[in-house]
């Protein structure tokens, strides 16, 4: 198999051309086909996880925005209902006239527990979500009867779909989803195997509506038909754009790859994958790679593709250099010409930390940082509920390219909560500038592009005008989570030496009390205040020290000098040093970021001796008390933050 010899017409019409000044300067040509067909994509780098900690203990990708775009809730759901269904998982992504969309399935309460029913929540500027609304409704199944089970008529299928969007060459956006069952909660048995009814469709219309459902293909191997499906078939509709737009996405073998999972039809020749030998490739995302082959990545295999999908090399496992965990991987081009590929790379099968890794070639892949390394706690029990940021996409080639130039990406925490997070690029885990941070040059919180958030649904970032300030701005954090909490980080130039300066006010403290820590490279905090209602607070030897009392709702000015070299440092509050050389609470060699939280940290996952999770994989057995409810408001300014570094690392 040749590679090709341009870039196919996918690529020129998704923006992901050769000959724009910034791909221009970064891709390389990988090697050819029959040099990379045996290993089409592998990590090269020596960083690995760290199994103790949410993050890896992994350098953190500099200027990542995480916003919580669903927060499910039992008792008082954002989608309507006397109950809210707390199973939510399996999100993509799409970006449509100047409109983010995505789409999501959910059960009541756990993976493959009928019934099942897709929604979709649309966002002008990827932070702020609408409340979700149904798109595929529950389906009634008629009795069905064979050598595995038995189902009587009116039970709730499941949706299962490794496909959420499609925008066709006629720019009608299609979303599309599939109807399945399955006869037991054996693992063995699972709604992808091949037995579900079909994969159906309808339009989104540009005023966020929708057009009538239809089936687009039949299970007709497993005896599913236009006589007994509740659909009518595509074919059928009289509006011929959408028919058009349809016929072009069953043309599509890239888009449709992502359909054999559910589908596994293997005597009609719709799919072109070898699946021969029992392989099961799950949950694809592709890529054109400089040379114009297409890279297609599952969740463990890999191929390449010379001719747009039509053939493929053997499917292969993926490198052992990449330690998966059955959570599916995404790669894409990125604005600067280069590739992200981001996973869960993982020791012992947690599915934690989020990381991205970026390549010149699509084929080696290296500077492994850390994208989302939170993982709150599970509010919600239920059946095969993994913990941690996990099934991840972003927007696949076609489907729109949001302005800015970010990775935006979309997954599911805890197979509950759906998240969004826009990455800067490049991709980096460094910066070379100091900190010089006064907010007034900004219009919000969005153009913190050199900081990382932690936003959830019930917290909030936000740039605004000092009260008591005029023309000064400042930025705002509020936290009314009971079992979550905002996160602001800033990297800095990488020091042992270093001083570091912020202006920080509690204007209300309820339920969240503002903690401030100095990290090194791998997360250890060797620096830690605390700022409860009228005192400061701070760690000496992973000790707390005598507090020290200060005025209710005034703003504190705070300098602290951090010499790693002495494992001390020194801390001055309105410019009179009030703690003098106190040792670190922990050694470390250097330091070079700064983090505002408004609750303790939660980075450990397990004492160093033990060996499991403490939530062991599908047995969270009771549902968190008050996690439907806010607590009460926590409020905190910050302004004037600053860094330096005094001697070179």
């Amino acid at each position: 198999m040749q590679a090709l010899l341009k870039i196919p017409l996918i690529a020129i019409a998704s923006g992901l051309v050769v000959g724009t000044a910034a791909a221009a300067g970064a891709a390389s040509t990988p090697p050819s086909v029959e040099a990379s067909a045996a290993e089409p994509i592998r990590y090269v780098g020596k960083e690995q996880t760290d199994k103790r900690y949410y993050d890896g203990a992994l350098r953190h990708a500099v200027g990542v925005h995480m916003f919580q775009a669903l927060r499910a809730n039992r008792t008082c759901p954002p989608e309507g209902g006397a109950l809210g269904w707390t199973y939510n998982h399996q999100p993509y992504l799409a970006y449509w006239r100047d409109r983010f969309y995505l789409q999501y399935l959910s059960t009541p309460v756990g993976e493959h527990l009928p019934p099942g029913r897709t929604l979709l929540l649309t966002s002008n500027d990827g932070r702020s979500w609408s409340n979700p609304r149904i798109v595929f409704p529950e389906y009634a199944l008629p009795e069905i009867k064979n050598d595995k089970g038995w189902l009587p008529a009116g039970t709730g299928a499941i949706m299962h779909q490794r496909m959420g969007f499609y925008t066709a060459p006629n720019g009608r956006l299609l979303t599309l989803g599939f109807y399945s069952y399955s006869f037991s909660h054996n693992p063995k048995d699972r709604p992808n195997g091949g037995q579900g009814l079909g994969r159906v469709v309808r339009e989104v219309y540009a005023d966020q509506t929708f057009g009538p459902i239809y089936f687009i293909r039949y299970n007709r191997h497993a005896g599913w038909n236009e006589t007994n499906t509740s659909f009518p078939f595509y074919q059928t509709s009289a509006d011929a754009g959408f028919v058009e737009a349809c016929d072009a996405l069953l043309a599509d073998k890239l888009m449709t790859l992502q359909w054999w999972e559910e589908d596994r039809a293997t005597n009609d020749g719709f799919y072109t994958i070898d699946t021969s030998g029992g392989i099961m490739p799950r949950a694809p995302s592709f890529v054109h790679r400089p040379d114009g082959v297409v890279l297609a990545v599952w969740k463990d295999h890999a191929a390449l593709s010379s001719d747009e999908g039509r053939s493929w090399t053997k499917l292969v496992k993926l490198s052992p250099t990449m330690r998966l965990c059955g959570a599916k991987t995404w790669v894409q081009r990125t604005d600067d010409g280069r590739y992200a590929l981001v996973y869960n790379h993982t020791a012992k099968g947690n599915r934690f930390p989020m990381v991205v890794m970026t390549s010149d070639d699509c084929r080696d892949f290296d500077n492994m940082l850390c994208l989302v390394g939170e993982v709150p706690p599970m509010r919600f029990a239920g059946h095969n509920k993994n913990i941690g940021p996990q099934y991840i996409r972003g927007i696949a080639e076609g489907n729109g390219t949001p302005p800015g130039g970010f990775l935006w990406n979309t997954f599911s925490m805890n197979k509950e909560d759906l998240w969004v997070t826009r990455t800067r690029v490049p991709v980096t885990g460094t910066v070379a500038e100091p900190v010089k941070e006064t907010f007034n040059t900004l219009q919000d919180a969005r153009q913190l592009e050199l900081w990382n958030l932690y936003v959830p649904q019930w917290c909030a970032a936000n740039v605004i005008g000092d009260p008591g300030h005029p023309g000064n701005q400042v930025l705002e954090l509020r936290d009314e989570d009971p079992f979550d909490y905002i996160q602001i980080e800033r990297a800095f130039p990488e020091s042992r030496k270093a001083t570091i300066e912020f202006r920080v006010q509690a204007v209300q403290v309820g339920h969240g009390v503002l903690e401030f820590e100095v990290q090194d490279r791998h997360g250890r905090r060797p620096l830690k205040l605390r700022f409860p209602e009228g005192w400061l607070a701070q760690a000496h030897q992973n000790r707390n020290v005598e507090a020290i009392p200060v005025e209710p709702q005034a703003w504190l000015a705070c300098r602290l000098e951090v010499d790693c070299d002495a494992r001390s440092y020194s801390l001055f509050l309105n410019g009179k040093e009030v703690s003098s050389k106190l040792a670190l609470t922990e050694p470390v060699e250097s330091v070079e970021r700064l983090v505002f939280r408004t609750a303790p940290i939660r980075r450990h996952v397990r004492p160093d001796h033990v060996e499991y999770e403490p939530v062991p994989f599908g047995h969270v057995t009771e549902d968190l008390l008050g996690a439907d409810q806010r607590v009460p408001l926590s409020v905190y300014r910050i302004d004037d933050v600053k860094t330096n570094r005094r001697e070179m690392p």
